[in-house]
């Protein structure tokens, strides 16, 4: 016997069980992005707080160690690049960014390799010993210091060097690279305590956005539209077809071919003389009407029926949230529910800024970030509230 509910059909099951679904495959998602970003947040936040390098590791390296210099990382196939014509790069700073785009193995325009070897950072230079000889860039001596956002290179300037260089590493140890030079660099300046307080700051951050367990959907909240294939896109596709084709028709202003064929029927007026008309005669003593008496009659003042007042959406979907393409406040922290109404990404539990719609047509949680809707084409609009 089929299960049924107070309205005696099954489809309500049915569609509550694929909301349900959804809705924790994707918390799942989420929740798996979630846990390994915590868990990268706190390797880093235990490398910056104990993390000090030794002497021991730069035993049988071909570099001589100043008496308190020690080696913090090696890594043993590192190109050096050049660039002929560069601007000035951003002095080094502190930022960690964890959450940086993943690079590309390829190397920038205009960046030429001059040498390869190993990489090795200390804690008081980076060194490359390549196979034409050694490259130093002392931390005292930095000038400017950028990282491409997309490719594994790294270049420097430094005081006692003209041309700007760097290293380019391969893409699994570009990362690593970049936070131990933070590292090493902030250790110059005595502000490690700084890098390690960044990363608290993340980690607390990063604990605000753990994705909620989604509220479990009930056979009573299913919608008519449930049943059509497609759901409310379908709908809101055949609504959309429905009053644009009656506009196009209208706009368009067809003749019409019955009222041609009775026009051309129709007999001309044969030329024959119009009667005269005759002014009658004046009765004395009648008085004529003054020209005032038949005067215009006025237009009625007509006021527009009332319409129906529909929610400000400007396109959104149709939202018990009141979540809309209009304007007002950005969403940070959406209802848990916004899945059922909007199309959300992958992972969309995953995201660190306020609510976006991709150029694709589906929601994500990236918004004010550098890769906000990367997968989906960019991002188009704001989700407002």
């Amino acid at each position: 016997m089929a299960r049924t509910d107070s309205t005696g059909s099954t489809w309500r099951y049915r569609w509550a069980h694929r909301q349900n679904e959804r809705r924790h495959r994707t918390y799942r998602g989420a929740e798996a992005a979630w846990q390994r970003r915590a868990e990268e947040l706190r390797r880093l936040r235990k490398l910056a707080a104990d993390f000090h390098g030794s002497a021991a590791a730069g035993l049988g390296l071909p570099l001589e160690l100043a008496p308190d210099e020690v080696v913090l990382w090696v890594w043993p196939a590192a190109k050096l690049v050049e660039v002929r014509h560069t601007g000035v790069l951003p002095a080094p700073d502190l930022t960690v960014d964890p959450d940086a785009t993943p690079v590309r193995p390829r190397r920038p325009d205009g960046v030429r390799v001059a040498d390869a070897g190993m990489a090795v950072i200390t804690s008081r230079r980076l060194v490359l010993l390549g196979g034409r000889g050694r490259r130093d860039w002392a931390y005292g001596r930095m000038t400017g210091l950028a990282h491409d956002p997309n490719s594994p290179v790294t270049l420097i300037q430094v005081l006692d060097r003209r041309r700007t260089s760097g290293l380019m590493l391969p893409v699994e140890a570009a990362a690593d690279f970049r936070f131990t030079l933070t590292l090493a660099f902030a250790d110059a300046i005595e502000q490690r305590a700084t890098v390690v307080a960044q990363l608290d700051e993340l980690i607390a951050e990063h604990e605000q956005l753990k994705p909620l367990r989604p509220a479990v959907a009930t056979p009573g909240q299913a919608r008519l539209s449930g049943l059509v294939p497609g759901g409310r896109r379908t709908v809101a596709v055949a609504a959309a077809v429905a009053v644009l084709v009656p506009a196009v028709l209208i706009e368009s202003n067809p003749s019409d071919p019955a009222g041609e064929v009775a026009a051309a029927a129709t007999p001309a007026p044969s030329p024959s003389v119009a009667p005269m008309l005759v002014r009658p005669a004046a009765v004395p003593g009648a008085t004529s009407p003054s020209p005032t008496a038949s005067a215009k009659p006025k237009p009625k003042r007509t006021t527009p029926s009332p319409t129906p007042q529909r929610e400000r959406l400007c396109g959104a979907p149709d939202n018990p949230m009141g979540y809309d393409f209009c304007g007002g406040d950005r969403i940070r922290r959406p209802a848990a529910e916004i899945c059922d109404y909007f199309d959300c990404v992958q992972e969309f539990w995953a995201g660190r800024g306020y609510l976006v719609q991709c150029r694709d047509g589906a929601v994500s949680l990236t918004g004010g970030r550098r890769e906000a809707c990367a997968e989906h084409r960019g991002v188009r609009r704001t989700v407002w509230t």
